[in-house]
C-alpha cells in the first residue's frame, strides 16, 4: 500500500511538471481544440447538466466550455469544497456569478450558490494528472473526485487531456474512481 501511494506521488509530480511546462499559447490552443471536440459529442449534446472544474493556470482552460453551456442553455456546475476531501456541485448561472475563492480558484458568490444533486448531473469533466486506457485516473491527491464521482451515478465521466497524460496503465487503488472517456487531440 505504501509503495503504491509513493508510486502515485512520483507519477503525479512527473505529469504535473510536464503540464506546467506547456507554454501559455499552446495550452490555450489545445484547450480550444479539445473543447471544440467535446462540444461535437453526443454526450455534450444530450447533457442537460454538466459539471466542470474551474481551471487553474496550469490546467486546460475551460472558459470556452462554460460559455458554450451558457449559450446552449445547459446547467453548468463547478465543485464547491465542503470539507476535507469532500465537495458538492454548485450551479454557475453566468460568468458574473464567479469570484476568486479559496486556493485562488473561482467559485460561485455566496449569495448565488445553488447546490445540485450529483445524481442529476449528466456529465462531469474530470481533472487529473494522468489517465489510462481502462478508465484509471491519477488525481491531484486530495481524493475529492474519488468521493464525488460515485455519487454522480447517472453522469458520464470525461477527461479532457494532453496527449502525454494518456498512458497504458496507472497504479490503482480500490477507492480510486474510474472515468468513462478521455478526449485528447
Amino acid at each position: 500500500m505504501f509503495q503504491l501511494k509513493e508510486q502515485k506521488k512520483i507519477l503525479r509530480r512527473k505529469f504535473l511538471s510536464e503540464r506546467a511546462a506547456i507554454p501559455h499559447d499552446e495550452r490555450n490552443r489545445i484547450s480550444h481544440e479539445l473543447i471544440k471536440k467535446f462540444l461535437s459529442t453526443e454526450i455534450y449534446r444530450a447533457a442537460k447538466i454538466i459539471m466542470a472544474y474551474a481551471s487553474t493556470p496550469d490546467e486546460l482552460q475551460l472558459e470556452e466550455l462554460f460559455a458554450a453551456c451558457f449559450a446552449d442553455k445547459k446547467i453548468l456546475a463547478i465543485p464547491f469544497i465542503v470539507g476535507k476531501g469532500k465537495m458538492s456541485a454548485v450551479e454557475v448561472p453566468n460568468f458574473d456569478a464567479l469570484e476568486v475563492g479559496e486556493f485562488n480558484i473561482l467559485t460561485v458568490k455566496r449569495e448565488l450558490r445553488k447546490f445540485i444533486d450529483p445524481a442529476q448531473i449528466d456529465c462531469v469533466i474530470v481533472p487529473g494528472a494522468a489517465f489510462d486506457s481502462s478508465g484509471g485516473r491519477l488525481g491531484l491527491g486530495g481524493g475529492y473526485y474519488d468521493r464525488f464521482l460515485p455519487l454522480a451515478v447517472n453522469a458520464k465521466k470525461i477527461a479532457l487531456a494532453y496527449d502525454f497524460q494518456l498512458v497504458d496503465s496507472l497504479p490503482f487503488e480500490t477507492h480510486d474512481a474510474k472515468i468513462d472517456t478521455v478526449l485528447t487531440i
